[in-house]
């Protein structure tokens, strides 16, 4: 175990670790004393949760929602084969990083396994449950209205995906059946918090990798060479939160892209092309030539990919740093967003 980064998201077991005992051998086991109170605290500060457990899923899944837990747990999986394979689906399902997960078991063996499949999770022994709300990876600098929704907004995501699956028509159908609407406005003091964790939270979908701190954001508000935007979504399902981020810099003939991000659980929403297209008409509404820095990282190629499909081009490059310019006409957003500012 190492690192104090944020952790987002804590798979648990069940047997000896939420609940004493054996459930296949005693069907009225009992919650360890104060796990509810961690889970429901941990849930608050933004902390995903989900389940890994070697059970019969049906006796499982009713044992928590008799002891109302069910609603905390994320893709719980609930089966006969390897931890670790639950641990990764769990990660592929909630499309985050297993450098971010966690795992908590009573038995040493299934620690073991799942850490040496899965060497960047973070592995607790169940013996520790009471402590984790005082370690720094479980500790968010600040708890936003966003973070305390979180659980809330991944559940309208499984609603969506769920519907799209089952949709007859074309993504962009589908897509236009949403009622999207983006909102685009400058950062206020209100919004640091959830600024800053967005650059924390943000590995996939960050053009630069950057992050920063609040006394940092907080200085670029009122700029005179700053441009500092952030993006919230809401749709049918619900509301998404604050997604995204746009912060350039001015100079007298150009405006500088220094950070474009986006929240993963918008990734396939449109919401990068529909930001570039708003900058790109911004910049050229104030006659200013507009380019992006863009630093590779192991995950953010598909912010690359954004980029050059809206038409922006390398003019230099040094090793993974390079600098995007856009020379085309106005951009009209996707016809399946709103745009309100």
């Amino acid at each position: 175990m190492s690192g104090t980064a944020t952790i987002k998201c804590l798979v648990w077991d069940l047997d000896g670790t939420v609940w004493d005992g054996t459930l296949l051998e005693d069907r009225s086991v009992s919650l360890r004393d104060g796990v509810a109170e961690v889970i429901a605290e941990l849930d608050r500060r933004g902390i995903l949760q989900s389940v890994a457990s070697k059970n019969e899923e049906a006796d499982a899944l009713g044992k928590l929602k008799e002891f109302g837990l069910d609603q905390y747990f994320l893709f719980p999986r609930i089966n006969w084969g390897p931890k670790s394979d639950s641990v990764g689906e769990i990660a592929r399902l909630l499309n985050l990083g297993l450098e971010t997960f966690a795992f908590i078991d009573d038995t040493p063996f299934e620690r073991e396994e799942v850490a040496l499949r899965h060497p960047a999770v973070r592995v607790y022994d169940a013996r520790d449950y009471a402590k984790l709300t005082a370690l720094a990876e479980f500790t968010p600098r600040f708890i936003t209205p966003d973070s305390a929704l979180r659980r809330r907004m991944y559940m309208d995501d499984i609603e969506r995906k769920e519907r799209e699956e089952s949709f007859e028509g074309t993504k962009d159908d589908f897509l236009k059946s949403l009622d999207m609407e983006l909102t685009l406005s400058p950062v206020t003091p209100g919004d640091l918090e959830r600024v800053e964790e967005l650059t924390v939270r943000t590995n996939q979908l960050n053009s630069t990798g950057a992050t920063y701190s609040y006394e940092q954001l907080s200085a670029m508000i009122g700029s005179d060479v700053a441009l500092f935007m952030i993006a919230g979504l809401a749709d049918k399902f619900g509301d998404y939160g604050k997604i995204g981020l746009i912060l350039a810099e001015r100079s007298e003939k150009a405006l500088k892209i220094k950070l474009l991000l986006m929240s993963c659980r918008v990734m396939t929403r449109g919401v990068g092309s529909a930001l570039l297209a708003w900058a790109i008409n911004h910049a050229l509404d104030e006659s200013l030539v507009l380019q992006a820095d863009f630093v590779s990282t192991p995950r953010n190629r598909i912010m690359y990919i954004t980029y050059k499909l809206m038409g922006f081009t390398e003019i230099s490059r040094s090793g993974d740093i390079c600098l995007l310019q856009y020379e085309g006409g106005r951009r009209e957003l996707p016809d399946y967003f709103r745009l309100k500012t």
